[in-house]
């Protein structure tokens, strides 16, 4: 091994290495780090920013308005990429990294890869305390980069110059593991980061990373395929895994030949289309009245890649309390949920092995035509609820409705919290595979619009970015309308107002609670016959978007088809019907007070309790 060196700062390193770092997507070899999000403060502005400038057309920065919604951004990136391009996050110290940690809470949850660097304190102590230091009387080492640790899957401070050489190639493994994927952090105190050290040549070779494939152990296949032998009412529940792993057609192919229908998760929709011959819709609390069915009679389920959070399983009463589940899932930790047979594995070879060992087994004949049938009920609820009508303030589904009738079918839809990931999973009917991203393992209010400029990056001009969001979350998060006019990046945002948190309105209601401080009129408000509504056109005109209001559909569907042509950011807002929701059909566990002197509040928690005993405790 050469012996030869380069002299350089520690930020200088960190960022050629970024910059050596490759991958390939469908065949095309692509650097794996496609970008910078970053807002420059005095713990990243001196030292990183230096390195970053130097390198920006290989590496290009883009500046953010807010911590969290750029990291934000950088995490739709990845899921548009399907995790095998990643962007990075830079902030300064102190509270532009604590911006970030709900953005590294966002991707943590979702099992999405984003590099966090932040800056921050000095090693050497000796200007303490430094601006924006938070100072921990019994232990000087803590800063506030601490709180990234409940949220990450890699994290790391580094110290000394030498410390990249190990912990830039960890951080990247975790990032790419099936397994283990989420947000690595990486914490830059100012002093270390200015440091010159004498580093490897060979640390800044190019390299060339693969998403690894990890095989499934022999004997639990073998047991899944016998437990699967024995299945009479057999289903697939599709997650996100499945899209990542590129498994969507092996699945599909599987499904058809052995006669199993396919109900998705919300990370996993959009993995086969609305149409496919073995979609029976999507499951759970949010789902569809054909996939809750059929899991309600199933008695072999195979879950693949699916954490089975409990807006798919209805918080687990949507199965038989008997029912087998066959797990397949690149990490240990889903896998064995509920006594399932535990498959470890990629989602794409183990569904190829476990066709391999199926040999002529078949599902009742009737099986999958009968799931066809119940998801052709759905899909006739569906047209009901979205039926255009002269009412004159929509529902969500009408506005849905329209917004799918106009798009095309390349254009990706996006939408995070709120009413929204409810109303969307049920009623969006995609048209071209991976064109949806409901971001709902955390439902981060903000996630709607900084993701519309990731996915406007990703996509580059194959498809537009229509995010669909609620007045209360646009209030929330919304100056990277103002991002995506000054980088050229365009969406489409299309803003229900319903006047206020609608849906969290609802359930705090159906649980026996007056309405209190969600919708506008129920807060302590000056003028509660007329709260004040903000005028979004002329905010998002404000930041340089075209905007239009509409009166009705029929405006809607026009103002969607211009903003199909316009040449920048277009924002579209319609008035909508806070109480009007497509019903769902599964159960939910949440808190209720097991006492009140409410009466509608004790008969919630009686239908709390009567919940509760259908739960499948934990096998």
């Amino acid at each position: 091994m050469s012996r030869a060196t380069i002299r350089l700062t520690m930020a200088q390193a960190l960022v050629r290495y970024l910059c050596s770092q490759f991958t390939e997507i469908d065949g095309e070899r692509v650097p794996l780090f496609a970008g910078v999000f970053g807002i420059f403060g005095h713990g990243n502005v001196t030292c990183l920013s230096e390195a970053l400038e130097a390198v920006q057309e290989q590496l290009p920065t883009w500046r953010g308005q807010n911590e969290q919604s750029m990291a934000l951004a950088a995490i739709a990136f990845a899921k548009a990429k399907r995790r095998r391009q990643i962007m990075v996050a830079t902030s300064s110290i102190g509270p532009g990294a604590l911006n970030m940690v709900t953005a590294a809470g966002t991707a943590h949850a979702n099992r999405l890869p984003v590099l966090l660097i932040a800056g921050d304190t000095f090693n050497n102590r000796l200007p303490d305390p430094v601006l924006q230091q938070v100072e921990h009387f019994n232990n000087p080492t803590m800063t506030v980069n601490d709180a990234f640790k409940s949220v990450t899957r890699y994290w790391d401070r580094i110290t000394h110059p030498a410390q990249i050489i190990g912990s830039l190639p960890q951080a990247i493994a975790a990032m790419l593991d099936p397994a283990d994927c989420g947000p690595a952090f990486i914490g830059l105190p100012q002093d270390t980061q200015e440091i010159a050290f004498d580093y490897p040549a060979v640390f800044f070779e190019e390299r060339l990373w693969s998403i690894p494939r990890p095989r499934a152990d022999r004997d639990a296949l073998a047991k899944a395929i016998a437990a699967l032998k024995t299945a009479k009412a057999p289903l697939i529940i599709a997650g996100g895994g499945v899209r990542y792993s590129g498994a969507e057609n092996a699945v599909a192919s599987f499904a058809a030949k052995y006669g199993i229908p396919v109900v998705e998760t919300i990370a996993g929709k959009g993995g086969l289309t609305h149409d496919h011959p073995v979609h029976c819709g999507p499951i759970g609390i949010v789902g569809s009245t054909s996939a809750n069915a059929l899991a309600a009679e199933a008695d072999v389920i195979i879950a693949i890649g699916t954490r089975l959070q409990d807006f798919t399983t209805g918080s687990w009463t949507a199965f038989l309390q008997d029912a087998q589940f066959i797990s397949i899932n690149a990490a240990r930790f889903d896998a064995i949920k509920h006594r399932a047979i535990a498959v470890v594995g990629d989602a794409l070879e183990t569904v190829t092995e476990l066709d391999a060992g199926l040999a002529d087994w078949r599902a009742p004949a009737a099986h999958l035509p009968q799931a066809k049938a119940l998801f052709a009920e759905w899909n006739a609820l569906l047209d009901r609820h979205q039926a255009i009508t002269n009412a004159p303030i929509p529902s969500y589904a009408q506005v849905i409705g329209v917004m799918n009738k106009t798009a095309r079918p390349n254009d990706t839809l996006i939408g995070a919290a709120g009413g929204t990931p409810g109303e969307i999973t049920k009623g969006w009917r995609v048209k071209d595979p991976n064109t949806f991203d409901c971001e709902f393992g955390f439902s981060c209010m903000g996630y709607e619009i900084a993701a519309g400029w990731g996915h406007a990056m990703a996509k580059n001009g194959d498809g537009t970015p229509i995010v669909m969001l609620g007045d209360g979350t646009y209030m929330m998060m919304n100056s990277d309308i103002y991002s995506t006019v000054l980088t050229g990046h365009k969406m489409i945002v299309v803003v229900c107002d319903n006047g206020g948190y609608a849906v969290i309105s609802r359930l705090q209601q159906f649980k026996g609670v007056p309405g209190f401080n969600n919708l506008l009129k129920d807060c302590r408000i000056t003028d509660k016959a007329n709260p004040l509504h903000v005028d979004f056109v002329k905010h998002a005109e404000s930041m340089g978007a075209l905007a239009r209001h509409c009166d009705s559909l029929a405006d809607l569907e026009e103002a969607l088809i211009w903003a199909q042509t316009t040449d920048r950011t277009t924002v579209i807002c319609i008035t909508s019907d806070a109480y009007a929701w497509v019903p769902g059909d599964a159960d939910w566990d949440v808190g209720v007070p097991e006492i009140s002197d409410r009466d509608s509040v004790n008969a919630a928690r009686a239908s709390q309790i009567a919940i509760r005993a259908k739960q499948r405790v934990g096998v």
